[in-house]
C-alpha cells in the first residue's frame, strides 16, 4: 500500500496538471482527433496561434495583457510546491539570474538545435500533408500585438518549462522513476499538448523534450530552457508575421 506522503504528491501531480499542461495535452489530443475524422485531410487543415493578437481595442489589449499574467497561476502554484523551508524554489530550479550570460547562451543554441530542425519538420509535415497549417496572429495592431505576442510567449515558455520540466521532474523523481523514464513520459506530455498541430508537432515537440529533458538533467537550471522556448515562439509568432509582410514572394 502506498504511503500517504505518496498519495498525497500524487495526488498533487494530478492537480497541477488538471490546471494547467495537462489539461490543455488532453484538449489537444481530442482536437486531433476531432481533425482525423474530418472529410478532409489534416494538410488542408489549419489552426491560428493567438489570433486575438491583432487587435488594436485597448480594452481588448489590457484585457489580453492580464488574461496572460492570470494564466501563470499554475506555474506559481508549482514553484509555491516545490518550495522549502529555507531553501528557494527559484534557485533550486535554476529560475533566476545569477548567471543569466551563460543561460542565454545556452538558450540560444538550444534554439539552432531544436529551432531550426523543427521548422524543417514542420515544412516536411506540410508537404506530406500529416501537419495542420499552423498561422500566426498578423501584426496588424503594430506594438500592441507585439505586446501581446511576446507575453504569449514567455507565458507559455514558463509554463512548459517549468511545470513540463522542473516541477515534474522533481516531482516524479520522489515518486522512485528514473531519469529516462521521466525524461520519455514529460517528453511524449509535450508531444500530446501539440497535438492539435498535426503529427510533424507532435513529434518535433517529443524531440525537443527529450532534449530540454537531457540539458536540464546535465546542469539543473530550467532558464536556459526558458529563454529557448520564448525565442523560438517569437520567431513563430512575430519574425515570421514580419518576414511574410517584408518579402511576400518568398513565403
Amino acid at each position: 500500500m502506498a504511503s500517504p506522503s505518496r498519495v498525497r504528491l500524487g495526488w498533487e501531480i494530478v492537480i497541477v496538471l488538471a490546471l494547467s499542461v495537462g489539461r490543455s495535452a488532453f484538449f489537444s489530443v481530442l482536437s486531433f482527433l476531432q481533425a482525423l475524422t474530418r472529410d478532409v485531410g489534416l494538410g488542408e487543415q489549419s489552426t491560428s496561434l493567438n489570433p486575438g493578437a491583432a487587435t488594436v481595442d485597448p480594452w481588448s489589449v489590457v484585457s489580453q495583457a492580464f488574461s496572460h499574467l492570470f494564466n501563470l497561476a499554475p506555474v506559481a502554484l508549482a514553484i509555491y510546491f516545490l518550495w522549502e523551508p529555507g531553501r528557494s524554489a527559484l534557485r533550486r530550479i535554476g529560475l533566476d539570474f545569477r548567471r543569466f550570460g551563460t543561460d542565454a547562451g545556452t538558450g540560444i543554441l538550444l534554439v539552432l538545435i531544436i529551432g531550426v530542425p523543427g521548422l524543417g519538420l514542420y515544412a516536411l509535415g506540410r508537404a506530406l500533408g500529416i501537419t495542420v497549417q499552423v498561422g500566426a496572429a498578423p501584426l496588424d495592431g503594430a506594438w500592441t500585438a507585439i505586446l501581446l505576442l511576446t507575453l504569449a510567449a514567455v507565458r507559455a515558455g514558463l509554463t512548459e518549462e517549468v511545470i513540463f520540466i522542473a516541477y515534474l521532474f522533481d516531482r516524479l523523481r520522489r515518486l522512485g522513476w528514473s531519469t529516462w523514464t521521466i525524461i520519455l513520459s514529460t517528453a511524449a506530455l509535450r508531444g500530446l499538448y501539440h497535438a492539435y498541430q498535426g503529427i510533424g508537432p507532435i513529434f518535433g515537440n517529443l524531440a525537443m523534450g527529450i532534449v530540454f529533458g537531457w540539458v536540464y538533467h546535465r546542469w539543473g537550471r530550467v532558464m536556459p530552457l526558458v529563454i529557448a522556448h520564448v525565442v523560438i515562439d517569437l520567431i513563430a509568432f512575430i519574425g515570421y508575421p514580419l518576414a511574410a509582410a517584408w518579402w511576400p514572394t518568398l513565403f
